[in-house]
């Protein structure tokens, strides 16, 4: 089904997408939003998160960390308890730039902290970046890993 929508400004028929509108709403949104929060934050840094994911595999719990355009040394892991917390910074990257003409990436400093759900071995946890992921794996403890038991015949 085919729907028009008449435009009495230009005169004109034209096809409605409604997807189209949705992302004019959309962009209005963020444009709201940056202009209010720019506006009432000015002077502080700007705080962002990167996404995270957790998983357990039978041996290990897993975190992925997203941080694109950063170092391994530009992060921090550390586990205290049953806490594990990830800290950094990621630079704007235009400094020095006359102007800007569009900046929708987040920057600064990070800091997230996770309840891990399961007792880990502290120890043995290993990091590894990749392709702007970080990956954390978390082994298990003995006593939360599962076990076979065999069953005997009686």
């Amino acid at each position: 089904m085919t729907v028009v929508r008449w435009r009495p400004m230009s005169q004109s028929v034209m096809r409605w997408d409604p997807f189209e509108e949705v992302g004019d709403l959309q962009s209005e949104m963020n444009r709201m939003f940056d202009g209010f929060f720019g506006r009432s934050l000015a002077g502080l840094d700007r705080v962002w998160a990167p996404a995270i994911d957790m998983f357990e595999t039978k041996d290990d719990l897993v975190v992925r960390v997203e941080l694109p355009g950063m170092t391994e040394k530009d992060v921090e892991v550390a586990i205290t308890g049953d806490v594990l917390t990830l800290k950094g910074e990621r630079s704007a990257g235009v400094d020095g730039q006359e102007s800007v003409h569009r900046s929708e990436r987040w920057y600064g400093k990070f800091d997230r902290s996770l309840t891990l759900p399961i007792p880990i071995q502290a120890d043995k946890v290993k990091a590894t970046y990749r392709d702007g992921v970080l990956t954390i794996q978390l082994p298990k403890a003995e006593e939360v890993k599962p076990r076979s038991i065999k069953i005997e015949a009686a």
